[in-house]
């Protein structure tokens, strides 16, 4: 099993910029593919951005292509998903995640359901 316990969330002005942590524990997180997903009051969870088990690959959500970036510190069993130029439409609670499926796998799976586990969220709050 793999824990998550995500950080960093909080409320900023839109343009602003915040930076997400995921810190895992347990089975080896450094071995899987690691995403963020965010869900707003309403709307099904999406997927943000995922990043391969060694942080070569990386994939977005074209909503935030250009303004976020996902990365990996295998070293510290962290992740992160830095956020630029946010929106109000950004708002949104943010969770990060783990496929244990694919063990060193270059493959990065946008369904939530593909996803073992998952942190418990943290709430981004963008003020327009």
């Amino acid at each position: 099993q793999v824990q998550l316990v995500e950080s960093g969330g909080g409320l900023v002005q839109a343009g602003g910029s915040l930076r997400l942590s995921c810190a895992a524990s347990g089975r080896t997180f450094s071995d899987y593919v690691m995403g963020w997903f965010r869900q707003a009051p309403g709307k099904e969870r999406e997927f943000v951005a995922g990043i391969s088990w060694r942080g070569d690959i990386t994939d977005y959500a074209d909503s935030v292509k250009g303004r976020f970036a996902i990365s990996r510190d295998n070293a510290k069993n962290t992740g992160y998903l830095q956020m630029n130029k946010l929106l109000p439409e950004d708002t949104a609670v943010y969770y990060c995640a783990v496929d244990l499926t694919y063990y060193r796998s270059s493959y990065i799976p946008r369904g939530k359901f593909e996803y073992n586990y998952w942190g418990q969220g943290t709430q981004v709050t963008v003020s327009s």
